[in-house]
């Protein structure tokens, strides 16, 4: 399994709206068959600071993903709710996952 860690930082008062189309958002990655889940975090020393950690089977099932067709659309909807700054993304191999 793989993570993919995106960090971004809000416009002042934006919070609400991002995570919003973020939920919404998961109508496309539900149509990835190695999409795994994500999770959303929220700074608490910095509450515009953002973390978004998707997880996927394989980098393969990212790369189908960024190559939907309304994918390009809902990223422009996000960025209108962030800081322009370069794309801030790693992806990380994970090593050892435990949900409860």
């Amino acid at each position: 399994m793989i993570a993919v860690v995106s960090n971004a930082w809000l416009i002042d008062g934006h919070a609400d709206d991002y995570a919003r189309i973020t939920a919404e958002f998961e109508v496309v990655h539900a149509t990835i068959a190695g999409y795994r889940g994500r999770r959303l975090l929220h700074g608490t020393d910095d509450p515009r600071h953002i973390v978004n950690i998707r997880f996927f089977d394989r980098i393969e099932d990212y790369d189908e993903l960024v190559a939907h067709p309304d994918y390009a659309v809902w990223i422009g909807r996000l960025s209108e709710h962030i800081e322009p700054r370069d794309p801030q993304k790693e992806v990380l191999d994970v090593l050892l996952a435990t949900d409860r």
